[in-house]
């Protein structure tokens, strides 16, 4: 019975990406914004239009709540207590601020985020049922599928003898974006972080440093093209990868297997590996090259972040990060700041 279920659930699972695949990517403002909402720093207050998430700028494009877990149990009635989702509010007043914000800024696209490097365990449990109920209970645009895997084993192009990176992870990806499209169709979103060092490992880009266990464990973006169509935006998550690290190499990298809309992120200081993290000036201009890039974005992790040592110009809060985005990119509004 369960190899039977089994075969039903991934028979479903390609089918509904397949349908995805056929369906048109989520439009995104040119160039466009994202940030994380990080649910643990709310303010534990009674009305959802007075939280932290209700005052989200409205320059910023894509705004992902974090995080709940691959095997969230959720039964519905906004009842939060098992889904990981760390908001100090109920889920109703979550709900009012989701609908506030939305109210507000029509066109911003709102995820939740499942999994991340806090939840690293339990996706051989995903229940991306109980996942899509609190998406619509929430009233939400879609899903961030954050899969970090602890050991994504892969195996380099030089080992393999061949011309590409190949992981153990390549088919867990393929089944996860294909679980979620089965319950989560288009027009939902779907958006998945990449790793820092994801699509090196083959051609120009083989021996670009840093090197390490996560080297060409994105590559799979440019072979399974079921599983790459079913996916709306990638986002880089270029940081934490060491002095050596080129945030802009990795986009263009990325750039090379993925046409579709593409955030390169920051993280708000400091790094906990010593790679460098932009001053004002330079997040300024780094979104002003950025611009006329076709489908290119900048992500900020996370938007409620302040640095330990208090943030100045070099070394900024998300807020300010974001605001610093929006100027170089040469919008209006980019005065709002977060309470």
């Amino acid at each position: 019975m369960q190899a039977m279920r089994a075969l039903l659930l991934t028979t479903i699972g390609l089918l509904a990406t397949q349908a995805a695949s056929g369906a048109e990517r989520v439009t995104l403002p040119q160039p466009f914004s994202m940030a994380y909402y990080e649910s643990w720093d709310e303010i534990p207050v009674a009305l959802g239009s007075a939280t932290r998430l209700a005052m989200t700028p409205d320059h910023i494009d894509v705004q992902v709540l974090g995080f709940v877990k691959p095997d969230l149990v959720y039964r519905g009635g906004l009842d939060l207590t098992e889904t990981g989702l760390q908001a100090p509010v109920p889920g109703p007043v979550l709900a009012d601020a989701i609908r506030a914000l939305k109210g507000r800024a029509p066109a911003m696209k709102v995820l939740l985020a499942v999994g991340g490097s806090g939840y690293v365990d339990g996706w051989h449990r995903y229940d991306p049922g109980a996942l899509a109920r609190l998406v619509t209970d929430l009233g939400l645009d879609g899903v961030d599928l954050d899969y970090e895997p602890a050991k994504p084993d892969c195996q380099t192009a030089e080992a393999r003898k061949g011309s590409t990176v190949v992981c153990r992870t390549d088919l867990t990806w393929s089944r996860l974006i294909a679980d979620t499209r089965a319950v989560l169709p288009r027009p939902m979103m779907l958006s998945i972080p990449a790793w820092s060092t994801g699509a090196y490992g083959t051609g120009a880009f083989q021996t670009e440093p840093p090197g390490g266990p996560y080297t060409g464990s994105m590559l799979w973006l440019s072979r399974d093209r079921e599983a790459a169509a079913a996916v709306d935006l990638v986002t880089i998550m270029a940081y934490a990868a060491g002095p050596s690290y080129d945030p802009e190499r990795a986009f263009a990298a990325y750039r090379a297997i993925w046409d579709g809309p593409l955030a390169l992120g920051l993280i708000v200081p400091p790094d906990p590996t010593g790679q460098p993290v932009p001053g004002i000036d330079a997040i300024r201009d780094l979104a002003a090259r950025l611009k006329d890039q076709e489908q290119a974005g900048v992500m900020v992790y996370g938007m409620l972040g302040t640095p330990p040592s208090g943030p100045s110009a070099a070394t900024p809060s998300g807020g300010m990060m974001l605001r610093a985005v929006c100027e170089g990119f040469g919008r209006d509004g980019c005065d709002a700041v977060l309470p």
